[in-house]
């Protein structure tokens, strides 16, 4: 339900997930991204080939704010089930340069 999601770029970066497509989520992050996931600073690269590629991670936006900056979905990987999360974005010059996830 990326209909929710006005920003182009957090648009992209969750088409890109549910994808599976590593190619089109770089593209959809600035170069120096950073992320936390429950408020503990993680490596991004190491995080998202865990908890998305490597576990077949998927979005379902559940109710979004801020153009979608901001918003509640279930996600859901091979190796945590599904899970209620939040998410929250930083964007800067059309791409995404930080997100912050976690349980809701």
């Amino acid at each position: 339900m990326t209909d929710q999601i006005g920003d182009p770029a957090v648009r992209a970066f969750v088409d890109a997930l549910n994808a599976g497509d590593r190619t089109a989520f770089q593209a959809a992050l600035t170069p120096d991204a950073t992320m936390s996931d429950d408020g503990t600073e993680r490596d991004l690269g190491d995080w998202t080939e865990r908890e998305i590629f490597a576990s077949d991670g998927h979005l379902t936006v559940e109710k979004a704010q801020d153009d979608g900056r901001s918003f509640v979905a279930s996600y859901s990987n091979a190796t945590w089930g599904a899970m209620r999360t939040r998410w929250s974005f930083t964007v800067r010059d059309g791409k995404v340069a930080r997100f912050e996830t976690g349980q809701a």
